[in-house]
């Protein structure tokens, strides 16, 4: 009885695991609710393949039978190759049901291209059909008179399906119409054109075509808000002159060092003038010496010498003004 107790739990365990097993690789459960859905698949060729192909018979059979029941015919290996590539097949399913819903051309191939380039096929096929507002950032330009603006835009775009691989993001849309803003106040004459038609800067930036080579469609660009900003102009003259008045201070203090240079030159030059002028001069009692040596000059002529200088002292003494002489008594 025992050993016969042993062989009915054996026997019991072996059935449970076999029939663990079996609804494992064949799901009936999911078979039974395909079939009453209008999907036919098999059981061996699709569900027990898909187990063997690491595939997940529900993700496939699942969104399968939302396909069909939304009037889109789609086959099974495609979904399957798009599993094992790494997508979402659900959302690809449900971006196909809701570009059919809403009349958009939009196949399965390029759904799933739009999935595995790492876009979001089901938000992209949303904004389609209900366009996404961005807005930009504070942007600041300056009008020809000099007046910084300060501007802020609302961008329309919905998803160009089209150009969703490979087109560019939302940060080059806001980077392009900053760069329109800027370049459309710059070229206004005065920054009160601006303030009184702030649609210009619209149509001027929509005319551009600034969603070339992107993932999206502008719709419209709308100016949120206009603010006056600092005087750029008025600024800019104030700093050139006073680098103006720093370069003429510049030259005028070279000018005055150049000055002063040649005046200490000019001193120098007279210093050196008197220094031979007093060399000169004590030349001259050599100059009398040896003239009396060779006879060349007597001691009458010597007497006159000296009473011409003398003479020459006085007359110089009395030429000299008041002030002078009195500073002359003073210093003696």
């Amino acid at each position: 009885m025992e050993a016969l107790t042993g062989v009915s739990i054996i026997i019991i365990i072996a059935i449970v695991l076999f029939l663990m097993v079996f609804f494992y690789f064949v799901p009936i459960g999911l078979y039974i609710t395909a079939y009453f859905s209008g999907v036919k698949v098999k059981i061996f060729r699709d569900l027990i393949g898909m187990r063997l192909r690491k595939v997940s018979p529900q993700v496939i059979i699942r969104n399968l039978i939302s396909a069909t029941k939304a009037g889109i015919e789609l086959d099974t290996s495609l979904l399957e190759a798009h599993y094992l590539a790494g997508g979402n097949v659900t959302k690809v399913v449900n971006a196909l049901i809701s570009a059919n819903k809403a009349n958009l051309d939009l196949g399965f191939e390029k759904a799933a291209a739009i999935d595995l380039a790492g876009r979001d096929v089901l938000e992209a096929v949303k904004m389609s059909v209900n366009p996404k507002v961005i807005e930009t950032p504070l942007v600041a330009a300056v009008a020809k008179d000099g007046i910084q603006l300060k501007a802020v835009a609302r961008i329309t775009v919905r998803t160009n399906l089209e150009r969703l691989v490979g087109g560019a993001g939302e940060a080059t849309i806001l980077a392009r119409v900053g760069e329109g803003i800027v370049s459309t106040i710059g070229s206004s004459n005065s920054h009160k054109e601006v303030l009184e038609n702030p649609d210009s800067i619209s149509k001027v930036v929509l005319s551009k075509g600034l969603d070339a080579g992107t993932a999206f469609e502008i719709l419209s660009i709308d100016i949120a808000d206009v603010d006056v900003g600092t005087n750029i102009g008025a600024i800019l003259q104030a700093d050139q002159a006073e680098a103006d008045l720093k370069v003429a201070r510049a030259k005028a203090e070279e000018r005055r060092a150049a000055a002063v240079a040649l005046e200490q030159e000019m001193t120098a030059e007279v210093a050196r003038m008197r220094a031979k002028v007093v060399e000169a001069e004590a030349e001259i009692p050599k100059a009398i010496a040896e003239a009396f040596r060779k006879g060349n000059l007597g001691v009458m002529d010597y007497y006159n010498i000296k009473n011409i200088q003398a003479d020459t002292e006085m007359r110089a003494s009395i030429a000299k003004p008041e002030e002078s002489k009195d500073k002359n008594k003073d210093q003696s």
